[in-house]
C-alpha cells in the first residue's frame, strides 16, 4: 500500500520505519526541507539509538523515500498518518495548528478514498474535527475515514516499541477503517483494541497522567524517606513485587520532563476544566513534579553553605537517558536555579546541547565528564546516562575541590561512592 507519514518527528519518523519493514511503500513528508534533505540522506536529526540504521536500509530498498512536495505525495497516497506536533499553549491546551494545517493539505490534494491516521496526541473529539476540516477543503467530495491510533512510543527505544508494542488501540467509527488499519500492522502480536475515536484519544491521556502520578508518587515519598532516615529505592524495591503496582518509573529523583508527560498531564487538565471536572490528584501530580527539581536543588544549597561563587558540576541535560531531547528537563531547572543564585555551572551530556537563551548567565560546556568535575564544589548527576556509572570516581574525587555529590536519580552506589570519600547524598538516600 502508499502510505504517506506526515511530520518526520521521532514518532513519524519511526512509523515510516515500521510501515516499510511491514512492506509498504512510505513517503515521509514535512514542510521542512532541512530535515527532509538530512532524511534522505540517511542522516537522522535527532537521536534514537539504532535508527539510523534502520533508516539507511530502507532508503536502499527504495521502499522508504522523504519529500516536502505535498501535492504529489497525498494524490498518490492511500492511507496518510498524521505524526505531526501538538505543543502545548499557555493555558495548557494543546495547539492543533499543526494538525488543522495537515488535515487541509489532506483535504486539498487527495484524489479518491484515503484512510488518515491519527498518530498525534489531540483532545477527545479532534478526529471528527479532522475529518470536517479534510471534507472542507476538498475540491469535490471524496470519501475519508479518519481513525484514531494513538502512539506509545518512548524516546529512546521507540523501534522496540514500535515493533514490540504492548498493545494497539484503534478508534473508529466505521469497521472497515480499522480492518484496513489492523491490515497495514500485521503481522500483530500483541492485544488490539478496537473501540471509538473518543475513547482511544482519551485512553492516551489517562496512561500518561497514570505514569506521571507514578513518578510523583515515589518522589513525593522520597521525601518522607529523606527525614525518616529510610532508603526509598528499598521502599520501592519492596512494592514493586506487587505484580499490581510494577518497578516501572517507580524510581525516585529529579522528577520526569521531555514531550509528552508535561503536555499531556496538562492537557488532560485543560480538558476536565472546560467540562467542570477537577482532577485534584494529578493537578497533585503537577505539583510534586514542579517543585522536586528545587527540593533537590536544596540539598546541595544546604551542603555548600550556600551557592555564591561557588562552581558546580551538572551530569545530563537530557530528561532522560539514550535521547538528546531536554524538553521540559528538569536537569535545566536545576541549572538555571544555580545560574540564578550566582553558581559558576559546567554541565556534560553525552548526546544532548545546552539550549541557547537570551540570558547573560550561561553554564560552561564540558566536552567530558571529567572536564566539568575537575576542581568543583560539587556535582549532581541529573541524568542517569550509563556512561556516568562506568567513571572512575576514585581517580576523579582527587580532582574535586570538595567531595560533594548529588545524585539526583539514585543512580550510583551510595556506599562506593561513600567508600571512595565522597560526601554523597541521594533522593530519599542519606
Amino acid at each position: 500500500m502508499n502510505v504517506v507519514v506526515m511530520g518526520t518527528g521521532y514518532v513519524g519518523t519511526t512509523m515510516a520505519l515500521l510501515l516499510a519493514e511491514r512492506g509498504h511503500r512510505v513517503t515521509g513528508l514535512d514542510k521542512d526541507l532541512d530535515k527532509i534533505g538530512r532524511l534522505q540522506s540517511g542522516s537522522l536529526y535527532f537521536h534514537e539509538p539504532g535508527m539510523e540504521r534502520i533508516l539507511r536500509q530502507y532508503l536502499h530498498r527504495g521502499s522508504l523515500t522523504f519529500t516536502g512536495n505535498a501535492e504529489e505525495a497525498i494524490a498518490h497516497a492511500e492511507a496518510i498518518f498524521i505524526c505531526v506536533g501538538t505543543p502545548a499553549l499557555p493555558d495548557g491546551t494543546p495547539d492543533l495548528s499543526y494538525v488543522r494545517e495537515a488535515s487541509a493539505m489532506i483535504g486539498r490534494h487527495m484524489k479518491s478514498h484515503l484512510l488518515v491516521v491519527v498518530k498525534s496526541t489531540v483532545p477527545v473529539g479532534t478526529s471528527e474535527n479532522i475529518a470536517r476540516w479534510i471534507r472542507s477543503a476538498q475540491p469535490e467530495p471524496l470519501e475519508v475515514d479518519v481513525v484514531s491510533n494513538p502512539e506509545f512510543l518512548r524516546e529512546g527505544s521507540a523501534w522496540q516499541d514500535a515493533t514490540q508494542p504492548d498493545r494497539i488501540i484503534i478508534g473508529a467509527r466505521n469497521p472497515q477503517a480499522a480492518w484496513r488499519l489492523r491490515n497495514l500492522y500485521e503481522p500483530i502480536y500483541c492485544p488490539v483494541l478496537v473501540t471509538d475515536p473518543s475513547t482511544a484519544e482519551m485512553v492516551k491521556y489517562a496512561a500518561n497522567g497514570f505514569l506521571a502520578a507514578k513518578i510523583s508518587f515515589i518522589n513525593e515519598l522520597s521525601r518522607l524517606c529523606d527525614k525518616l532516615n529510610i532508603n526509598v529505592d528499598e521502599v520501592s524495591a519492596g512494592i514493586c513485587y506487587d505484580s499490581r503496582i510494577g518497578p516501572s518509573l517507580m524510581k525516585a529523583g529529579i522528577g520526569y520532563g521531555g514531550s509528552c508527560f508535561p503536555k499531556d498531564v496538562s492537557a488532560l487538565l485543560a480538558t476536565a476544566k472546560q467540562h467542570n471536572c477537577r482532577l485534584s490528584i494529578l493537578e497533585r501530580v503537577v505539583r510534586v513534579n514542579e517543585t522536586q527539581p528545587g527540593y533537590v536543588l536544596d540539598k546541595l544549597i544546604r551542603g555548600l553553605g550556600g551557592l555564591d561563587g561557588k562552581t558546580v558540576a551538572v551530569l545530563g541535560l537530557a530528561f532522560k537517558p539514550n535521547t538528546d531531547d531536554t524538553r521540559e528537563s528538569p536537569s535545566l531547572r536545576i541549572v538555571r536555579g544555580l545560574l540564578n543564585r550566582r553558581a559558576k555551572v559546567r554541565v556534560h551530556d553525552p548526546v544532548a546541547k545546552w539550549p541557547q537563551a537570551r540570558s547573560k548567565r550561561q553554564p560552561e560546556v564540558c566536552a567530558a565528564a571529567e572536564q566539568a568535575l575537575a576542581g568543583a564544589d560539587a556535582a549532581i548527576l541529573c541524568t542517569d546516562w550509563p556512561e556516568y556509572g562506568r567513571l572512575d570516581w576514585g581517580s576523579i574525587r582527587k580532582t574535586m575541590r570538595t567531595p560533594l555529590f548529588i545524585d539526583g536519580r539514585n543512580m550510583l552506589d551510595a556506599e562506593k561512592m561513600k567508600s571512595l570519600g565522597f560526601r554523597y547524598e541521594g533522593v530519599g538516600i542519606q
